[in-house]
């Protein structure tokens, strides 16, 4: 079976679980205050473009997508279940963002994600796919709990 990304029914009890797992994983890896994690509702709004990864009807993974401004993105709340860890889907999801961010003229994806050793998977996946350490962006506040990352795109005609 084929792995299928395409935006999210945040209402989806698979998809939710998702949520919630990545919620509970920032919680229980880090203090309260240095966690950054979007509420249940905010996933509902119109500001946050969420995607699954599919295989089937199984939802094996989900990235979100939150505009700063007319150039900029921050991606978001990217989480893979346990037992599709290692398959590639995380890196297929960062792929379908920065696709994604071509097509819709974004010129630089940021993303924030933790500095100890339960988030290193997930700094190893955003160097892989091009990304480099920035300053804090938007609203972030520097912080040892935080690594910042930016993603210049590459727009093509």
């Amino acid at each position: 079976m084929s792995l299928e990304i395409f935006p999210a029914d945040t209402t989806a009890p698979d998809v939710r679980h998702l949520i919630e797992a990545h919620l509970e994983f920032g919680h229980t890896s880090y203090p309260n205050e240095s966690c950054h994690h979007l509420t249940l509702e905010q996933y509902q709004t119109d500001d946050l473009l969420l995607f699954a990864a599919r295989e089937g009807e199984v939802c094996l993974g989900i990235l979100g997508l939150m505009r700063l401004d007319a150039t900029s993105a921050e991606v978001k709340s990217m989480h893979v279940h346990d037992r599709a860890r290692g398959r590639g889907i995380g890196m297929a999801l960062v792929a379908y963002i920065i696709k994604h961010a071509e097509q819709t003229e974004i010129e630089t994806l940021y993303l924030g994600t933790g500095s100890r050793d339960a988030s290193a998977p997930a700094r190893r996946l955003y160097e892989r796919a091009g990304f480099s350490r920035c300053a804090p962006f938007g609203t972030h506040a520097s912080s040892p709990e935080s690594v910042f990352m930016s993603l210049e795109i590459r727009i093509t005609e």
